[in-house]
């Protein structure tokens, strides 16, 4: 039985605490054998990562946390050259300080800092070593039920547990890889990340108002999947929960006026249209 990190961004409000706690729990702490001191600038265990999306008025911004995923097929274990990076028996992926050499032999360019997908493992230029999020694991060893950053978080918006508690395994359900694309079984897992959206606002250049109650529908072009929605009030529209790097055939709809097909869009980001303009049928 291991430990899991559920973190649903929903709930996440960018208070940077997390972050924050990391950096007070680790730099200028030695927490031997599972890690040296955390420098002080440059080194991120604990990242929230901030993405502002769209444009304009349909500007976005999320917050997704990110740190080392304590796969259970961890990359940085499969190169490592000195075998110093180990899994404890709650499942965290342990850099041993003692044991790493920071890959002298390679002109101190870390081998595991290479292979992870998640980019999370730093190299700490003063002692010479790879260094990473540990779960806190000297904390867990002392009776603590989760790391410093869960601890914190004032939304619950991070979970910690047993993989066995049934409320990590109901959270744990729906949740996904922050790279589903890498299959290395990691043991953080997120709820609700980011889609894609395609957002703008309908008008009715001559009546010179916008066009409440217009349907406007995205076609996955290669699996069909539709997705639907009306404008509101005042004229927007957001297709939301869209799939990234998918491409999509959009069209507007409204009694009285002509159909409008938008043209086939790309949501390798997201699309905003400020001003789509509708026309009344003749």
């Amino acid at each position: 039985m291991g430990k899991v990190m559920v973190i649903d961004v929903a709930e996440c409000i960018g208070c940077y605490l997390c972050q924050l706690a990391c950096k007070d729990e680790h730099v200028g702490n030695d927490w031997s054998p599972y890690a040296k001191p955390q420098p002080e600038v440059g080194h991120f265990w604990m990242k929230l990562n901030d993405m502002e999306r769209g444009g304009g008025s349909f500007t976005r911004v999320s917050y997704v946390p990110t740190l080392c995923a304590h796969c259970e097929n961890a990359p940085c274990m499969n190169v490592c050259p000195v075998n110093a990076i180990y899994r404890s028996d709650d499942g965290a992926v342990i850099i041993d300080p003692e044991k790493c050499n920071g890959c002298a032999d390679y002109g101190y360019e870390p081998l595991c800092q290479r292979a992870c997908p998640y980019g999370a493992i730093y190299f700490n230029e003063e002692l010479k070593i790879a260094q990473k999020c540990t779960f806190c694991e000297h904390l867990l060893k002392s009776g603590w039920k989760q790391p410093r950053c869960a601890d914190v978080c004032p939304t619950d918006a991070i979970k910690f547990g047993d993989e066995d508690d049934p409320e990590m395994r109901k959270l744990m359900e729906g949740a996904e890889p922050l790279h589903p694309e890498v299959d290395v079984k990691p043991r953080v897992l997120y709820r609700n990340l980011p889609r894609p959206y395609i957002a703008g606002t309908i008008i009715d250049p001559a009546a010179r108002e916008v066009v409440e109650g217009a349907s406007v529908t995205a076609i996955d072009v290669v699996s069909r999947k539709e997705y639907r929605t009306l404008t509101d009030e005042f004229g927007d529209f957001w297709l939301r929960g869209l799939e990234w790097n998918h491409k999509y055939l959009v069209k507007v709809e409204k009694d009285g006026y002509s159909p409008r097909v938008l043209g086939v869009l790309s949501t390798e980001k997201d699309v905003v249209l400020e001003r789509v303009e509708l026309y009344r049928k003749a």
